[in-house]
């Protein structure tokens, strides 16, 4: 046997109960002769994971963690990135990448508890999540073991999975009806679809395959209206009403659903190297956006505003490439996390058939002043005459330029 799998004695997998993780869960067994620790994190997928538990049990495991993450995974994840208005390449809101770090956080975190010698995911050798995961544990812990079995095993089909569940009596689920052809993740930020249909650019996604948003077209007909309020940065309420991290979400994902928000169809490169066509459907995380940065147009200084909006690509490609427990997302959040200080007050949405309208905003820390800002008389606020020595000092060097051009036309 290869020494360094007779070195493993104990392995903490993240492990959903699905019929992958289900047959890694064996094979860590078979191959590496160990004891395997079971983690299955809650962050809003929305499936009861009581059955996961059950099917660990059923498989042998007598360590087994089931542990509810979806107010740690809004308030130091979620809300954090929201501050930053992080899209990567203009239109994914990292629902799946902002998920990993938590998992692989815990899941360093139970080896140090159980005294596990690695630990082991179920993502392929084809995506990003395999980096994310391994990113995150390695700058957790720097000599953590890690099992990646698509890495290792030799099972690379549908069938020769069903195979391998077969000849080790792992039971494999038969659900009525006809399977969905797309691979799905979901957390309370988002819900994603790959493959399938999906794999061909061209191919328009099917309505049914949407499951949290209804069709614009069938959206209510008489619009919604939502006041969200916000303390340093982060929404606090809803309507009036004081809500927790994950129920802000939860909430904004339920009406925003229902009013046909949040569906988007990309084309995105993979940390990988290679292009990926996926759907997400984002209801809560694409008013949050639009609600901020409402927020925030009263409140941040135009320099800061301005800067975190340059800031903001490196910072969703951090996240979106599996670098949230890097120095550099580190230091890039204190000097996001201290522009908030003054991000207080209300902003008043307007929701209609897919649209996300703002349509108020107010804040006692507002930088927005009428005085000044009026068409109207402004009482001596602001000297109109200053403009222009202002225009004058501006167009100095294109005025410069021109006139360099004009002399370079004139020899010719």
């Amino acid at each position: 046997m290869n020494p360094s799998i007779d070195s493993v004695e104990k392995v903490v997998l993240a492990y959903s109960g699905g019929l992958d993780t289900s047959i890694i869960l064996k094979w860590l067994e078979e191959v590496y002769g160990c004891e395997v620790v079971t983690f299955t994190a809650d962050l809003g997928q929305g499936e009861e994971l009581e059955p996961a538990r059950a099917k660990a049990e059923a498989m042998g495991v007598s360590e087994i963690y089931i542990e509810d993450l979806r107010e740690e995974f809004v308030r130091d994840y979620v809300f954090p990135m929201f501050r930053a208005n992080a899209v990567y390449e203009g239109e994914y809101l990292l629902g799946t990448s902002i998920a990993r770090p938590l998992i692989a956080r815990r899941l360093v975190e139970i080896a140090a508890e159980t005294g596990a010698d690695a630990i082991s995911h179920g993502a392929t050798g084809k995506g990003n999540d395999q980096v994310r995961f391994e990113l995150g544990a390695y700058a957790l812990n720097p000599d953590i073991r890690i099992i990646a079995p698509w890495r290792e095993w030799d099972l690379g089909s549908r069938q020769s999975l069903l195979d391998y569940a077969e000849k080790h009596g792992i039971p494999v689920e038969m659900k009525r009806g006809t399977k969905s052809p797309y691979s799905m993740d979901a957390n309370l930020l988002h819900i994603s679809f790959e493959g399938g249909p999906l794999e061909d650019p061209w191919n328009e996604p099917a309505s049914e395959m949407w499951r949290w948003t209804v069709s614009p077209e069938l959206a209510p007909n008489e619009a919604t209206y939502l006041d969200i309020t916000y303390e340093r940065g982060d929404i606090v309420a809803i309507d009036g009403t004081p809500m927790s991290p994950a129920t802000v979400l939860a909430h904004l994902n339920g009406v925003g659903g229902a009013n046909g928000v949040g569906r988007t169809d990309i084309v995105e490169n993979r940390y990988v190297g290679m292009k990926s066509r996926g759907a997400y459907e984002t209801p809560g995380g694409t008013i949050m956006l639009k609600a901020h940065r409402a927020i925030e147009s009263l409140t941040l200084d135009r320099g800061v505003a301005h800067l975190k909006d340059e800031l903001m690509p490196r910072y969703a490609e951090i996240v979106y490439n599996g670098y949230w427990f890097s120095p550099e997302r580190e230091m890039l959040q204190v000097a996001i996390d201290h522009s908030q200080a003054f991000v207080n007050g209300r902003v008043r949405i307007r929701l209609y058939k897919g649209n996300v309208e703002v349509v108020g905003r107010e804040s006692a820390d507002t930088l927005f002043d009428e005085a000044i800002a009026t068409f109207e008389e402004d009482e001596g606020a602001y000297d109109q005459s200053d403009a222009e020595g202002f225009i004058r000092l501006n167009a100095l060097r294109l005025r410069t330029v021109a006139r360099r051009a004009a002399r370079g036309q004139g020899e010719e």
